[in-house]
């Protein structure tokens, strides 16, 4: 992973089933801006499948979040042509044969550390794509 993460103080993880709710799970903080990073989980092998980001920095050094931050983008973002993650994840882990997902989340931009959200995110896909030649399965394009 980007050796650069460690830098975010304020970062959690969580874990998803199909079972679960994706609402009550989601801890991620409302309001805040930064990245989620998705890793699938099936058969004891953890794999990187997703990376996204929530927040815009405007020229004044000012942040630009959207009402929900992290966890608005994580539950109710949009993926695979459905609406709301919380709708579309389990979906599309019945059809991969998806166990679980862990999700990392990391508040990149706040009062102690100004780092873009989008500008982490492509460091991260950056790496992934460094290492394996393509990007994470669920990234449809940076």
């Amino acid at each position: 992973m980007s050796k650069g993460l460690e830098k975010f103080k304020v970062s959690n993880s969580f874990t998803f089933t199909v079972n679960d709710s994706l609402e009550e799970v989601c801890n991620a903080p409302e309001g805040s801006a930064g990245i989620f990073i998705v890793y699938g989980v099936a058969a004891d092998e953890k794999e990187l499948i997703m990376v996204g980001s929530t927040g815009t920095v405007q020229n004044d050094g000012t942040l630009k979040s959207k009402n929900g931050g992290l966890y608005d983008k994580i539950v109710n973002g949009h993926q695979f042509a459905k609406t709301g993650r919380k709708y579309s994840w389990p979906a599309q882990m019945k059809l991969e044969n998806i166990e679980s997902l862990e999700v990392v989340w990391y508040e990149t931009f706040n009062a102690d550390v100004k780092a873009i959200p989008t500008a982490v995110e492509g460091e991260v896909l950056q790496n992934f794509l460094d290492q394996s030649g393509k990007l994470p399965r669920w990234n449809v394009a940076f």
